[in-house]
């Protein structure tokens, strides 16, 4: 299956949580219907993005990264890659990536979804939460300047409105 098709998929299944995401839900489904390139990066109009919140295994604490780039603490995340075959896999493959850990276990739907302006576009950003291994060791990688656990309360004290909401999904969730 291609990665246009999966993500079509997920969200048509995908039971949105609310009237905000409901629409947000629709816009979505719309521009992968509008544009075949709408997951690539070079979909200037704007395009789907697949990221992860990195929950630890007691399910007490969220793993952010100090993106280099925009100097913000966000949820591990990004870009999908030509050798993606599904959204979920964008995601694991992200976080894996951007946190160092390996085994972690993505829960099989998507929690919420977001669209924000970046310096690239607008991107439409579909959002799972990964619960970390017993043991995990997190590793900050060269799209960050810093990795740190935070509790499910801190998170408001740190990022921006957009992780706070994925937070309260994922710990509602879990």
């Amino acid at each position: 299956m291609s990665l246009h098709r999966d993500a079509s998929r997920v969200l048509e299944r995908w039971q949105a949580p609310d009237e905000g995401q409901h629409r947000l839900r629709h816009e979505y489904r719309t521009h992968l219907a509008s544009y075949p390139d709408a997951l690539r990066r070079e979909c200037a109009v704007g395009h789907l993005t697949a990221s992860a919140l990195v929950v630890d295994p007691e399910r007490e604490q969220v793993l952010l990264t100090l993106h280099a780039k925009l100097d913000m603490w966000l949820q591990t995340g990004g870009h999908c890659e030509d050798t993606d075959t599904s959204l979920a896999g964008a995601a694991l493959r992200e976080a894996s990536e951007e946190s160092g850990i390996e085994g972690l276990r993505l829960l099989e739907q998507p929690v919420a979804l977001d669209r924000h302006l970046t310096p690239c576009a607008v991107h439409l950003d579909v959002q799972y939460v990964a619960i970390a291994p017993r043991g995990a060791v997190a590793r900050r990688s060269e799209e960050s300047t810093e990795l740190r656990w935070f509790g499910f309360g801190e998170v408001a004290g740190v990022a921006d409105g957009s992780v706070v909401r994925l937070a309260a999904r994922a710990h509602a969730l879990l």
